[in-house]
């Protein structure tokens, strides 16, 4: 298993280029941008989508779209995950026998970014669901949120990006950037099934809404905590009041707004001692940038 913390990397040459243009008084000016290229998922034979991803961690990526669109089952043997670079196509091989023909042909684009879900057959694999019951301490919040904020990312860098971090406490693990949300989501997914990593301790932070469809698959994955800079929507919240998920979101400084779960809450810190948010230094959530 990598070591912990798995953090982005704004130097990697290949996810984003500089890119010349002028600036609102005509003046010339050059910026970087985020890169953003195909890759074709294939479980076993079989072609399922292609996905427009920054380009790093595609074996996480496409293990975990599979794992959260219940292609890949929790007992299923991954035997391996081959990734070519120069047709950009990862193909995941497992012992079982799969086809999934009909739920690729339903398979629609929904509210979230980039690759859309099979989203009756992710209610489907809630029912009967119940989260772990797990206590959050309000001083995790304020130091994973300003962590966070201020470790250098892609989007620190170039901007138009989104950022999901998988948590211990106060303690960022995984780290995972997309130019869509539900990409990054997976590619935490994908790392966790890889590595056999246990998610009834964990907090899921992201920078995008907290819409049904990202509350369906935190839930999915095991995890019983999902916060946000981001917005709520009120099906997002109906379903993680459902299957006892603790949803926070709007989370700026010393402010945050909890949802669902707030019995669960510990408030061990006074939110005045908390310091607001550098404006130098902050993290915009992803969908403020794109105001």
């Amino acid at each position: 298993m990598p070591e912990f913390p798995l953090l982005p990397n704004p130097t990697d040459p290949r996810l984003t280029r500089r890119i010349s243009g002028t600036d609102q008084t005509g003046a010339a000016t050059e910026i970087s941008v985020v890169e953003e290229r195909p890759l074709t998922i294939y479980l076993n034979r079989q072609e399922i989508v292609t996905a427009m991803t920054i380009g790093d961690y595609p074996e996480y990526l496409a293990l975990g779209f599979l794992r959260n669109q219940g292609m890949l089952r929790a007992d299923d043997v991954v035997t391996g995950v081959d990734y070519d670079d120069e047709i950009e196509t990862v193909v995941v091989r497992t012992e079982r026998e799969t086809s999934y023909e009909e739920k690729v042909q339903k398979k629609t684009r929904t509210s979230g970014c980039a690759v859309g879900t099979v989203f009756g057959d992710m209610m489907e694999g809630l029912e009967g669901l119940t989260l772990p019951r797990a206590e959050v301490r309000t001083s995790w919040l304020y130091a994973l949120a300003k962590e966070i904020n201020t470790t250098p990312s892609l989007y620190l860098e170039a901007g138009a990006i989104h950022g999901t971090v998988l948590c211990q406490q106060d303690k960022p693990l995984v780290y995972m950037e997309d130019v869509g949300r539900h990409n990054a989501v997976d590619k935490i997914s994908g790392f966790m099934f890889r590595h056999g990593l246990s998610a009834e301790d964990k907090i899921l932070y992201t920078t995008g809404r907290l819409t049904s469809e990202m509350v369906i698959k935190t839930a999915l994955m095991g995890i019983p905590v999902l916060a946000s800079r981001s917005g709520f929507t009120a099906w997002g919240v109906e379903i993680a009041r459902q299957v006892g998920l603790t949803l926070i979101g709007r989370m700026r400084g010393q402010r945050f707004v909890c949802l669902s779960g707030e019995e669960r809450l510990v408030r061990d810190v006074d939110p005045s001692s908390v310091p607001e948010e550098d404006r130098k230094s902050r993290r915009k959530s992803a969908d403020e940038a794109a105001e």
